[in-house]
């Protein structure tokens, strides 16, 4: 074996690498997947496209009685129709909420034009969003 390493030193570390391969290819052909897995990625999918798991923000543009928050918020959808809006009740207010941003800057750049309509507008993070 030793004399083998001796006079063909560039053949064999040549060679080394392609049985790596066939190695590596064999045992890829092995693995079989559980159809559940399949299933579990399409809804992590759509959760996400629906931004109900991961970093969310939302912009708060009102925060007081019912009333004033049902006139807030027809109001935003008439200014606004592209954002989604919510009425939120927290103790002892009813919260006027729009969007649902996954990334700080589609939240900023939302609340520049919220803010022109509604000035005590402002960025948070819901611990709790809902659709």
């Amino acid at each position: 074996m030793l004399i083998f390493f001796t006079q063909k030193p560039i053949k064999t570390l040549l060679l080394i690498p392609f049985i790596f391969c066939f190695h590596m290819q064999a045992q890829q052909e092995n693995v079989q997947r559980d159809a559940r897995v399949d299933l579990l990625l399409a809804i992590k999918i759509d959760m996400q496209k629906k931004h109900l798991i991961g970093e969310n923000y939302a912009i708060q543009i009102h925060s007081g009685t019912l009333a004033d928050a049902q006139s807030t918020m027809t109001e935003f959808k008439n200014a606004f129709p592209q954002w989604p809006v919510i009425v939120h009740y927290e103790t002892p207010n009813y919260k006027v909420w729009a969007g649902n941003y996954s990334v700080r800057l589609g939240a900023d750049q939302a609340l520049k034009s919220i803010q022109r309509k509604f000035p005590s507008a402002f960025i948070f993070k819901p611990s709790l969003m809902r659709k």
